[in-house]
């Protein structure tokens, strides 16, 4: 399998991951989606179609293109509702003649406390029209004629985020759909209101927890093949980034921009914002557990202190 370092597939071409699993790469490059969103095609003669992507007419060509023989798109299926992933499902499933399944709008699965906080900007590529014509619980599933996808309520990088595990005639057979949760070639964004990081922690926690995970095909970049260690390697990452925090909040207070600018000294400045965004989640985290607090309301340029 291919790693980051050499991940550059052809836009528009699909490839054999594995047996019954295609990716279709979306024209859509960018800082945010690396060499762009990954449309899966899943199945031999039903085939389910995860993350079609941005609203791009070559990429729909492109998934109309790849079905062979008598081959059918029988569902549509979007792990979460940001705009590299799902705006172009509603137009497949019209051109198929077939239903949309998701968790719910790009409300649904929000964690009650960020409704109920302020002004926290946020909002990034939200594709606010996503509605599926089918809402799929946590471990619900959607069946074609050989193939089970169950699916994993994965809130934390959004509220509505599902990854699906992939059976084949009732075996699961070790593939799991990552979405943005799990990537190898980057850590995932995580930005309030949208984006929660105690559910984010929890869903790396669930996903920990399950049996028989050997690849994880994500929602950008190449497949993930150690996945226990990759989200171990998470986990790691985010307790990490809050002791940086809380390590740069003991010199004195900071916002959420300058603590970034002090932590993220490496990285490319077009992601400066993220970075941004993600430490603004460590902070409503901490105020969470009372160890930080806002100089007043909390909100994206509140200034923050140490308990």
């Amino acid at each position: 399998m291919d790693d980051h370092t050499t991940f550059n597939p052809k836009a528009g071409l699909a490839e054999t991951l594995a047996p019954g699993i295609r990716r279709i790469l979306a024209p859509n490059p960018s800082a945010m989606t690396f060499r762009g969103t990954n449309t899966y095609l899943v199945g031999y003669r039903d085939i389910a179609v995860i993350d079609p992507g941005p609203p791009d007419q070559a990429h729909l060509d492109a998934i109309m293109g790849a079905l062979e023989g008598n081959q059918r798109i029988s569902h549509v299926v979007v792990t979460h509702s940001h705009i590299d992933h799902s705006p172009l499902a509603m137009v497949l499933a019209q051109v198929a003649g077939v239903k949309v399944h998701g968790f719910g709008p790009s409300s649904a699965g929000r964690a009650p406390v960020m409704a109920a906080l302020g002004d926290l900007g946020g909002g990034e590529g939200i594709d606010e029209t996503f509605m599926p014509d089918v809402s799929v619980p946590h471990l619900g599933e959607i069946a074609g004629s050989d193939w089970t996808l169950r699916a994993l309520h994965t809130p934390g990088h959004m509220g509505n985020h599902l990854c699906f595990e992939l059976d084949w005639d009732g075996t699961f057979s070790g593939h799991v759909f990552s979405g943005d949760m799990v990537m190898g070639w980057a850590t995932s964004m995580v930005s309030p209101p949208d984006g929660h990081l105690t559910d984010f922690m929890a869903s790396l926690r669930l996903l920990q927890g399950r049996d028989g995970h050997a690849t994880y095909h994500p929602g950008h970049g190449a497949p993930v093949d150690d996945p226990v260690a990759r989200v171990a390697s998470l986990q790691e990452h985010r307790t990490g980034r809050e002791s940086q925090i809380v390590q740069a909040l003991d010199k004195g207070p900071a916002s959420a921009a300058g603590l970034a600018a002090q932590i993220y000294t490496d990285v490319d400045p077009r992601l400066l914002p993220a970075a941004t965004r993600n430490v603004l989640a460590h902070l409503i985290d901490l105020t969470a557990r009372d160890i930080a607090a806002p100089d007043g309301d909390l909100s994206e340029t509140a200034v923050f202190s140490l308990r």
